[in-house]
């Protein structure tokens, strides 16, 4: 089960809105077949592993790390995929809560005569889906908030100057989380600052880019910005009903950048989330500046934080920290987190943390 939980894990941030699944057949103490789902409408795992597998699929044990699917969606059920192929036993990580499967999968391999076990290795299993069940439940994208700051909390100099806070390697580890998230988003300031590309740029030019979330409440966006120009990724951009049609349509003409008109006259959060929700999008990585990281402390948005606390003072009462905003009245009201790891990123800090369950 740990080698189906790996081979699934090269599956992050690739299979939105699907889940990311891996499966390892074993016949005779001898693995036949490995998969994992890498994209929504390709072949699920179980797919990828029995065809590997071939003859030695018959009576051979399956771990997968979700339930197999029971339902014609755009594949057909691997349930169904593996009675067919007569194995003899299947071990499952984790049920599916998806409606459409929710143990239905589990009893059509029972009905069939396969022995089924399940719960090994769940939590490393459910681990891998957090936005997966958070978009499925909440009807919302899972929210990563990621700063970058000095011991003393700050995001840049009285002057402004930001670039750079943290070293090379933090700065290649946010990269890879901007390619496991379906977007990134940040506030206008942002974008008329330091004019970002917002892309993921790996090794190799690996990696994804997310689509690129803009809050601008009176569509201040230049439409000379990089995000509107580049052709690299994807641009939406989040606007109040304050902005007119005339405004709109300048953007109109410009390829892969769409914008999104809320009918309120601010930009709450939880509206942006449902409108984003809406559009298929499953995970946010916010990258805002301290305004925008007050909104979500706020309203209380945020599904995981990643903080990068770099060894330098910088100091200054004026100094900008990483989260702005009217901010907390009462200890008793700050948003409680757990701390769930810490490690050393080049000569930084990395701290990843989650809200405590309530």
């Amino acid at each position: 089960m740990n080698l189906a939980i790996n081979v699934a894990s090269a599956g992050v941030g690739q299979t939105t809105p699907n889940p990311v699944v891996g499966a390892v057949v074993v016949n005779e103490g001898r693995v036949v077949g490995i998969g994992a789902h890498l994209k929504a409408g390709e072949p699920h795992a179980e797919v990828h592993a029995i065809r590997m597998a071939g003859d030695k699929a018959h009576n051979a044990t399956v771990y997968v790390t979700l339930e197999p699917c029971s339902h014609h969606g755009k594949t057909p059920p691997c349930a169904d995929l593996l009675v067919n192929n007569q194995v003899k036993r299947v071990v499952i990580a984790t049920t599916d809560p998806n409606p459409l499967v929710a143990g239905n999968g589990i009893a059509k391999l029972k009905a069939a005569g396969i022995e089924v076990e399940v719960g090994v290795c769940k939590e490393q299993a459910d681990e891998l889906n957090a936005v997966f069940y958070h978009y499925l439940d909440k009807k919302v994208p899972y929210v990563t908030l990621k700063s970058a700051t000095t011991l003393d909390g700050k995001i840049a100099t009285v002057s402004g100057e930001s670039k750079w806070i943290t070293g090379e390697a933090a700065r290649s580890d946010v990269h890879l989380y901007r390619s496991i998230h379906d977007a990134i988003l940040v506030g206008v300031n942002t974008v008329l600052v330091d004019n970002p590309s917002l892309t993921t740029r790996l090794p190799n030019g690996t990696g994804k880019n997310p689509i690129r979330i803009i809050l601008d409440s009176t569509l201040r966006t230049p439409l000379d910005s990089q995000v509107v120009n580049d052709g690299m990724a994807e641009t939406w951009i989040v606007v109040t009903n304050k902005v007119g049609k005339e405004r709109i349509n300048s953007f109109l003409d410009k390829k892969g950048v769409r914008v999104l008109q809320l009918q309120e006259s601010s930009l709450s959060i939880s509206s942006v989330l449902t409108l984003l929700a809406e559009e298929g999008i499953s995970s946010v990585f916010v990258e805002g500046g301290a305004e925008v990281n007050g909104s979500f402390l706020k309203e209380k948005a945020i599904n995981q934080v990643i903080l990068y606390l770099a060894p330098k003072l910088i100091g200054g009462k004026q100094a900008p920290t990483a989260i702005g905003g009217a901010g907390i009245q009462s200890i008793n009201e700050a948003l409680q987190l757990n701390i769930k790891s810490v490690e050393l990123v080049g000569n930084d800090i990395k701290v990843v943390a989650e809200p405590k369950q309530r």
